[in-house]
C-alpha cells in the first residue's frame, strides 16, 4: 500500500507541463512574435560588436527578473551562476583583448563564426511563448544575419583604422564599440519597439565613422 500512496501523492502534487499554445493564444501575437522579435534583434545587432556581453546582460536580467526579461525554460541554464561566471570572465577578457591591436583583428575574424551562433542564441531564448523548435528557427532568422551584419561593418571600421592609424586608433573605436553594443542592449531591454529605429541610427554611425576615418587617411600629407 505504501508505494502506491506515495505514487499517488507525487502525481498529484507534480507540476502540470505549460500549454505553449494556450500560453501563446492569452498572450496574443504582440508579446509572443513582435517583441521578441524585436528584442532578440536587438541583442543579436549588439552581439555582432561584442560576442559575450549581450548574453551576460541578457542572463543578468532573466536572472534578477527585471526589465520583464524572460527565457524559454531550456535556456534556464544561462541564468545559472556559472554560467553568469563563465559569461563575465569571458566578456572580460573580450574587452581586454580588443583594446590591443592585432587582437582585435583576430577576435573579430573569429567572431565571424562565433557572434553569429551568439546572436542566434540570444535572440531565440527570448521567444519564451512558442515551442522550442520555432524558437530555435525564429533566433536563427533573426539573431544570426543581425549579428554577421554588425561584425562585418566593425571589420570595415577596424580596416580603416588600422590603415590610419597603424592600430593606434582601435583601443578608442573598440571603447565606442563597447558603449554602442551596451546602450543597444539596454534600448532592447526597455523599449524593443524603438530597435529597428536605433539600429539604423547605428548603421549610419558606424558607416560615417568608416567614412571619416577613411577620409582622414586621405587627407594625410604624402
Amino acid at each position: 500500500m505504501f508505494p502506491r500512496i506515495v505514487a499517488v501523492r507525487l502525481k498529484e502534487t507534480t507540476m502540470p507541463e505549460v500549454d505553449l499554445e494556450a500560453l501563446g493564444a492569452a498572450a496574443g501575437p504582440m508579446q509572443v512574435w513582435i517583441l521578441p522579435t524585436l528584442l532578440g534583434l536587438g541583442l543579436a545587432s549588439a552581439t555582432g560588436l561584442r560576442t559575450f556581453l549581450p548574453l551576460l546582460m541578457l542572463a543578468l536580467a532573466a536572472r534578477f527578473e527585471v526589465f520583464g526579461v524572460r527565457l524559454i525554460d531550456q535556456m534556464d541554464w544561462l541564468v545559472s551562476w556559472p554560467a553568469i561566471a563563465a559569461l563575465g570572465v569571458a566578456t572580460t577578457a573580450e574587452f581586454l583583448g580588443d583594446k590591443v591591436p592585432a587582437i582585435d583583428h583576430g577576435l573579430n575574424a573569429v567572431g565571424y563564426v562565433t557572434r553569429p551562433v551568439a546572436g542566434a542564441i540570444a535572440a531565440g531564448s527570448v521567444f519564451w511563448a512558442v515551442d522550442p523548435a520555432m524558437a530555435a528557427v525564429a533566433g536563427l532568422i533573426v539573431g544570426a544575419p543581425a549579428a554577421l551584419a554588425f561584425n562585418a561593418a566593425q571589420t570595415g571600421v577596424r580596416v580603416s583604422s588600422t590603415a590610419t592609424t597603424g592600430g593606434l586608433g582601435n583601443p578608442v573605436v573598440s571603447l565606442m564599440e563597447d558603449v554602442l553594443a551596451f546602450f543597444t542592449v539596454i534600448i532592447a531591454f526597455l523599449a524593443p519597439i524603438v530597435i529597428p529605429v536605433v539600429l539604423i541610427v547605428l548603421a549610419v554611425v558606424v558607416f560615417r565613422l568608416a567614412r571619416r576615418i577613411r577620409d582622414g587617411r586621405g587627407a594625410r600629407p604624402a
